[in-house]
């Protein structure tokens, strides 16, 4: 039917068209007009690759055009403070405020429905206390670790230079030499950005190996000494897996891979970027634990642990096994939840794979302690991490420290605009187009970064001492309550079944546990 109309109107503005320039010569920008108009319809009956456009000539293209301006209708006219994902309004808000050194106060009552299924909250105490902020710092670096690191509680999550721009990286680094916290390279190699603000800084080594690699794509001892041995590098990190893509390797596509790239990560120029699924440089439990103490002794000393996505619960016992049938163990373990990450993923692996954050952070801590090594290393939370409250919620269910990516993303000056995977981000940040990066003003947006993880550590340590706390060492799961069904809620304690110190090495181990460690070994994952 359409398609008549179409045939039949083009018919008619052409005659009309026509006439109307035998009257009046100069309106033969008219005839061009009415001319591209039919070139455009005829081109969508007989060769146009969308069904609705061979229908629907002409006309149809503005269902393309609405539908490519939706996200930004949604987001600014149909959205509720809340209703935003994977962050919402006042998420948003709170940390441009914070990042800003603007208000960040709330006026008239708080916009959160206290009872709905699922809500959080923490439990304040009538004589609160001061908390010291030398404790917003820690060590890491257990019994093995000649140079052990003096950590903020609050750094910022791995993103690699290639995902985000040079001066979105450079920008980021520069904040935390300014604040005193780190800076996690991301699996895509030391980049000159990263150094170029002189921020302390978590060297990470996915399974690709960016930036200590052979020609063919294995681990390269010699280059990784060199990166290792640089005074600002203060902890490695093994990349097992991340939450956004669990078991499944990272793609920088071509496009992105420029020469500098390509230099950085020793690879190919112009070509697919793919990270392998796994590692080959162990394929253990074991082998994993006696990787860590080999890098340990290749870095001189310093702090090394991994990175993880909870999946099948046993895998991460055999980690542990292999803990105590070594007698070697890490410095310290990042726990990312199926909720975290920046870089793209397919939908399928970003939406059902992985443990989310607060239950992953629980098993891990809790078959810690029930193995006796709770004490011998670090716990770090990464993903979803937002305010000061976020923080206290993590280290109470069993965190020591906490890792940040997207809010720092956020106050780098990121509106979400949720196109991190196709090298055209409106703010510059996640592209590799110079001439969008350019639009990050690092002296001013370092500046911001720094802001933000102060105003958060001092929210932080504010909230411990309101619920009564002289140390964040103090937090526990019986301190977070989230409301359940029937209009009730529970602790944290009561929510997670956590071991008892020494469990697992017992022939007592609660059934919630017992299967999976039955079955975990450190011989094989």
């Amino acid at each position: 039917m359409m398609r008549t109309v179409f045939y039949v109107t083009s018919v008619v503005a052409f005659i009309a068209v026509v006439l109307l320039m035998s009257a009046w010569p100069s309106l033969w920008w008219l005839l061009v007009i009415v001319i591209a108009f039919i070139l455009l319809g005829l081109y969508d009956i007989h060769w146009a690759s969308h069904n609705v456009l061979r229908n629907y000539p002409v006309i149809g293209h503005l269902r393309y055009a609405m539908e490519f301006i939706s996200p930004e209708i949604r987001q600014y006219f149909i959205e509720t403070n809340e209703s935003g994902k994977p962050y919402n309004r006042l998420q948003r808000e709170l940390v441009a405020a914070r990042a800003s050194g603007t208000v960040d106060t709330q006026p008239f009552g708080t916009q959160a429905d206290l009872m709905e299924t699922g809500f959080i909250r923490g439990s304040h105490s009538l004589a609160p206390k001061k908390v010291d902020r030398a404790l917003a710092r820690i060590t890491v670096g257990g019994p093995d670790c000649q140079k052990p690191y003096s950590a903020s509680r609050l750094n910022i999550s791995a993103m690699s230079f290639g995902a985000l721009s040079p001066t979105a990286i450079h920008a980021l680094n520069a904040g935390a030499r300014r604040g005193d916290f780190a800076h996690n390279t991301g699996e895509g190699g030391l980049s000159p950005y990263h150094l170029a603000g002189g921020g302390d800084i978590i060297f990470q080594i996915g399974t690709g190996y960016f930036g200590c690699r052979t020609a063919d794509g294995h681990f390269d001892e010699e280059k990784f000494v060199k990166i290792a041995e640089r005074d600002v590098v203060k902890m490695i990190e093994i990349k097992l897996s991340q939450g956004a893509k669990p078991a499944h390797g990272g793609v920088l596509p071509a496009a992105k891979v420029d020469e500098e790239i390509a230099r950085i990560r020793g690879v190919p120029m112009g070509q697919d970027v793919i990270s392998p699924p796994a590692h080959t440089t162990f394929e253990t439990p074991e082998g994993l634990i006696n990787w860590v103490a080999r890098l340990r002794e290749l870095s001189g000393g310093k702090p090394i642990g991994f990175k993880l996505c909870v999946g099948r619960r046993h895998e991460f016992m055999g980690i542990v096994k292999a803990m105590l049938e070594t007698g070697i163990t890490p410095d310290f373990i990042t726990v990312d939840g199926a909720e975290g990450g920046t870089g793209a993923a397919p939908p399928e692996f970003t939406n059902k794979l992985g443990v989310p954050l607060n239950e992953a952070l629980a098993f891990v801590h809790s078959c810690l302690i029930g193995a006796g090594l709770r004490d011998k290393l670090r716990v770090i939370s990464s993903a979803k991490i937002v305010t000061g409250f976020d923080m206290v919620e993590k280290i109470a269910l069993g965190a020591d420290m906490c890792n940040m990516a997207r809010p720092m993303l956020f106050a780098l000056g990121c509106i979400q605009a949720v196109r991190c995977n196709t090298n055209t981000c409106p703010t510059g940040i996640a592209t590799q187009d110079r001439r969008r990066s350019e639009a990050v003003d690092v002296a001013l947006r370092q500046k911001r970064v720094a802001q933000f993880h102060e105003a958060t550590i001092e929210s932080f340590l504010d909230l411990v001492g309101a619920m009564g706390l002289d140390s964040p060492e103090k937090l526990t799961p019986s301190h977070i309550h989230q409301r359940v069904a029937d209009e009730t809620e529970l602790s944290y304690a009561n929510i997670q079944e956590y071991l008892d110190a020494g469990e697992l090495l017992t022939d007592t181990i609660r059934p919630a546990y017992k299967s999976h460690w039955e079955k975990a070994s450190a011989k094989a994952f």
